[in-house]
C-alpha cells in the first residue's frame, strides 16, 4: 500500500507487477480490491479483463475488456482500502479519520495504541501518517477479528509498520511495556472511560488521546474521567455533506433567478433560438453547471473527544 522506503513514492509512475494489490475502479460507487495473478482474470458486466494486461502499466491506467468496457487500475492508497475493505465492524471514514490523524498530531515516527481494531480502516491511515519510522500498535478482544486484520496488513504492505495484539483494552488495560511511550492513543470502545486511567499511563508528557463514541451518553462519562489527569478536553462531531456536480438545462427565467443567488458555478451561453431543419425557429436553453446536495449524504457516525495529559510540574 505505501512504501517504506522514504525514498520511494507510490504514484502513477510506479508499475503494477505480478502479486500486487490494485483497485479496480468501476464506477464512484463500485471498486473492489484485486491481487493481481498473471494467469487470472476479472469478469463484470464490462466483460472479461485478463490480469497479464495489467502487468507493466502505471497505476491509474484504464484497461479495456473483450468486450470494450473498461476499468481503471488505482493504488491502494489507505483513502480506496476504507471504501473497499471487508466490514468485521462498523469503520470510520475519511472524514473522521482526517480529524484523529490532525488533533493527535500523527506525524511520521510516532508512536500509536489503538483499541479496538475492528476493520483495520483507521489504522491503515495511522500507519501511513508514522511511516516510515513509527509504529502503531493495535488491540482487539475478539481473537478472530484481530487475525483477520493482521492478515489485511500484510496483504496491503503494513506488516513493518502495525503490530496486531489480542487483549481486553476496558477489562486489563494496555501492556505495561509501552509505559510512558506513547504519543497518542485511539480508543473506540463501548465504555471508553474504563480504559482511559490505563491510556494516561502509556503516553508521554503533553500526549494526547482520541477517544470515538456513537453516543452523546458516552461521551459524557469519558469526559468526567478525562478530567482527573487530562486537559482541553474537546468534542466534536463531523457532519460531511457531498454535492452532485452536473450539467443540464433550464429555462432562462430559472436560470436567472438561481443566477441572482449564486448556486450557478459556470454558464454557457448560446444563441437564444437557432433554426432547425423545418425552417422554424427553435429556442434552447442555457446549459448550465449545477451544484446540490447529494441525496445519499450520510448523518451522524459519532463523537471524537481529544484531551491532552496534564504535564505534570
Amino acid at each position: 500500500m505505501l512504501p517504506v522506503d522514504p525514498a520511494q513514492k507510490l504514484s502513477f509512475t510506479r508499475f503494477i507487477t505480478d502479486g500486487d494489490l490494485v483497485i479496480v475502479y468501476e464506477r464512484h460507487d463500485t471498486m473492489k480490491a484485486v491481487k493481481v495473478c498473471e494467469n487470472s482474470v476479472l469478469q463484470n458486466r464490462f466483460g472479461v479483463f485478463k490480469h497479464s494486461d495489467w502487468i507493466g502499466r502505471p497505476f491509474g491506467s484504464k484497461v479495456l475488456s473483450d468486450k470494450g468496457g473498461f476499468v481503471y487500475l488505482l493504488a491502494p492508497t489507505p483513502e480506496l482500502w476504507t471504501l473497499v475493505l471487508s466490514h468485521r465492524t462498523q469503520i470510520l471514514y475519511i472524514a473522521d479519520i482526517s480529524l484523529v490523524i490532525m488533533y493527535l498530531e500523527v506525524v511520521p515516527g510516532c508512536l500509536v495504541l489503538e483499541s479496538g481494531t475492528g476493520s483495520g480502516s483507521l489504522t491503515t491511515s495511522l500507519a501511513r501518517a508514522v511511516a516510515p519510522t513509527g509504529h502503531v500498535y493495535t488491540f482487539d478482544f475478539h481473537e478472530q477479528r484481530a487475525v483477520s486484520a493482521r492478515e489485511d496488513f500484510e496483504r496491503t504492505g503494513l506488516s513493518s509498520l502495525v503490530t496486531v495484539g489480542v487483549r481486553d483494552i476496558q477489562g486489563d488495560g494496555f501492556p505495561d511495556d509501552f509505559c510512558g511511550k506513547a504519543d497518542s492513543v485511539f480508543l473506540d470502545l463501548p465504555q471508553p472511560w474504563l480504559a482511559i486511567p490505563s491510556a494516561g499511563k502509556m503516553l508521554k508528557q503533553d500526549g494526547i488521546l482520541c477517544s470515538f463514541s456513537p453516543c452523546i451518553e458516552q461521551v459524557s462519562r469519558s469526559c468526567e474521567t478525562l478530567r482527573a489527569n487530562f486537559t482541553d478536553i474537546r468534542t466534536f462531531e463531523v457532519l460531511l455533506r457531498p454535492y452532485e456536480v452536473k450539467e443540464g438545462k433550464m429555462e432562462s427565467c430559472q436560470a436567472d433567478k438561481r443566477g441572482s443567488i449564486g448556486s450557478l458555478s459556470r454558464k454557457r451561453r448560446q444563441r437564444s433560438s437557432e433554426v432547425g431543419s423545418n425552417g422554424r425557429e427553435v429556442s434552447n436553453s442555457p446549459t448550465t453547471i449545477m451544484a446540490r446536495p447529494s441525496p445519499e449524504a450520510k448523518g451522524h457516525t459519532g463523537y471524537l473527544t481529544f484531551a491532552r495529559l496534564r504535564c505534570l510540574l
